[in-house]
């Protein structure tokens, strides 16, 4: 998508911290963290929100998740735990509409979130 901020990423035209990357998926470093480590997991594909999750095969989706894991593992969060999280929509919070999933960890969390 033109105009998203996401999609830039993804193309290289703007810079990012990235920390992983393979054919379906980038992980990199959230620029204003929420914890120690705050990661976003995209998929290169430009959806708007889980919303439009149908539109991911079932191979992007799986590489998505398990990306997830394989990340959590290699940084250690597995340990401790840690936290996933997508918002979609304006009022949960969803500022680029690009689906994405952060992983935060490396500090406690509440319950209930927000």
């Amino acid at each position: 998508m033109e105009n998203c901020l996401f999609c830039k990423i993804v193309n290289k035209q703007i810079n990012s911290e990235i920390v992983y990357e393979n054919d379906d998926v980038l992980v990199f470093k959230d620029l204003y963290p929420k914890a120690p480590v705050h990661l976003l997991v995209i998929p290169k594909k430009h959806i708007s929100s889980i919303m439009e999750i149908e539109d991911l095969s079932d191979k992007q989706v799986n590489e998505m998740l398990k990306t997830i894991a394989k990340i959590a593992k290699e940084m250690g969060l597995d340990r401790d735990g840690f936290r996933v999280v997508t918002n979609t929509g304006a009022s949960a919070g969803q500022s680029v509409d690009h689906l994405h999933f952060h992983i935060l960890g490396k500090r406690s969390f509440n319950w209930p979130p927000g």
